[in-house]
């Protein structure tokens, strides 16, 4: 028999009557042996987040200042929870153990953890499982990355044939201190988790039934994407498409591990495959992505590609000044990179002065209000006529392109519009070909 690990989000484990729907979930393929849990989510738009209130009382007790009340908001959501389920647990004693913690000066990450930890007890104390502490089996090195290691712990501690939960968004550094993974890490935990056991399958349950090919902000219900490579959701993810933790996909990657997001609310749904390789058929564009905020640093100088080290004396000059460039576009004369504007907002001409000074340059200017957008497939550097079609949507919007880029991946067109145009070519460009 095979085995699945199931990560359950936040929206997934809000209430009882979420937790229930979980445990449903779990219950209807004895595959799903390897539970990873977040915090208990937000139960409705004004509610907190448990992992915001942790963050907050330990800035409190930091400062010096009380945090009972505060804390009080955690202890009663996590009782209730227990009350409802009717679960026996030993939470009071845990609580009053991170109150005390917390007061003594746990740091941020410690404090951050604390609400995927009793989320784990209580949901093993509720399913019969085994609580398997991330601090024990997820270990980083002294620099911050993941300690090759935690796979074999990992494997070790679930070797018997049983329901396993443990907390995601943590692991601890070689002297046992508490380290987090950047914010919605539990995705990463859960891909780690199914790398160790050779999971057949990686299910990340959340409150989606998978992907859509764009934002349903911006386009009006656009359809759902059935399957997606690895590749495919890391461009996806790149340009903004914020669905699912983009370092997750690195665990699963080498081993081929198919993840598939699925909505705990509608687990009828086949949601959303990302796996290694995906039909194609007719399908040229598998998703719709960007983000607004940027700006073109545009440099010409004649004869520049033969003026030996221009680029990379123009990268120590933006290095220096902590700019990092999202694209570089060179051309025979003229050079072009796109930066995010904050991070040259308020500093333009002093930057522009000092390229002037350095590079002697024919031109030399700096123009914001520009978005970025990428349609995303596998090959379709490959198939005829997409960027023609692409640009014909953008151009019978009365759009006008003021940068393009097809990368070297082969995997994604992106275009650069104005900001006030942005999404008017996002829908231009789905209806072209979704």
């Amino acid at each position: 028999m095979g085995s699945i690990v199931c990560k359950f989000g936040g929206s997934s484990l809000a209430d009882s009557s979420q937790i229930r729907k979980m445990e449903a979930i779990v219950r209807a393929d004895e595959r799903r042996r390897f539970l990873v849990v977040s915090a208990p989510g937000k139960r409705h738009d004004e509610d907190e987040k448990i992992t915001d209130l942790l963050f907050a009382c330990q800035a409190r007790a930091r400062a010096g200042e009380p945090i009972q009340a505060l804390f009080a908001l955690v202890r009663r959501r996590y009782l209730d929870i227990a009350a409802d389920l009717g679960v026996e647990t030993g939470l009071e004693a845990e609580l009053d153990d991170i109150e005390e913690r917390l007061e003594a000066g746990a740091s941020p990450d410690e404090a951050a953890s604390r609400g995927e930890y009793l989320c784990a007890l209580l949901m093993a104390d509720y399913l019969d499982a085994e609580f398997v502490d991330a601090a024990e089996v997820i270990r980083f090195t002294t620099e911050g990355g993941l300690d090759e290691a935690s796979y074999r712990f990992l494997a070790e501690s679930l070797g018997e044939e049983r329901l396993y939960v443990l907390p995601g968004f943590y692991g601890a550094l070689p002297d046992g201190s508490i380290k987090t993974f950047s914010r919605g890490g539990s995705d990463i935990t859960g891909a780690i988790v199914a790398r160790a056991v050779g999971a057949d399958v990686y299910e990340n349950w959340t409150d989606v039934s998978g992907f859509l090919m764009a934002d349903p902000r911006l386009v009006e219900n656009p359809a759902p994407m059935h399957a997606v490579t690895y590749r495919e959701m890391r461009e996806l993810a790149y340009m903004g498409a914020k669905v699912f933790h983009e370092e997750a996909i690195v665990p699963v990657y080498r081993e081929k591990i198919p993840i598939n997001i699925r909505n705990t609310n509608k687990p009828e749904d086949a949601g959303t495959m990302i796996v290694p390789e995906r039909d194609m058929g007719e399908e040229v564009v598998v998703g719709i992505a960007g983000k607004k905020g940027f700006s073109l640093l545009l440099i010409e100088k004649f004869l520049l590609k033969k003026e030996r080290g221009f680029i990379k004396r123009l990268h120590e000059l933006l290095r220096k000044h902590d700019i990092v460039w999202e694209r570089e576009l060179v051309g025979i004369d003229a050079v072009t990179l796109i930066i995010p504007s904050e991070q040259i907002a308020g500093s333009e001409q002093a930057l522009l002065t000092e390229i002037r000074s350095r590079f002697d340059p024919d031109r030399a200017e700096i123009k914001g209000d520009l978005a970025l957008i990428a349609a995303v497939g596998e090959g379709m550097a490959f198939r005829r006529g997409v960027a023609a079609r692409l640009f014909s949507a953008l151009a019978e919007a009365g759009i006008n392109v003021r940068i393009a880029d097809q990368g070297s991946s082969e995997i994604n067109i992106m275009v650069g519009v104005d900001e006030k145009h942005y999404q008017q070519a996002v829908n231009a460009i789905y209806a072209t070909f979704c």
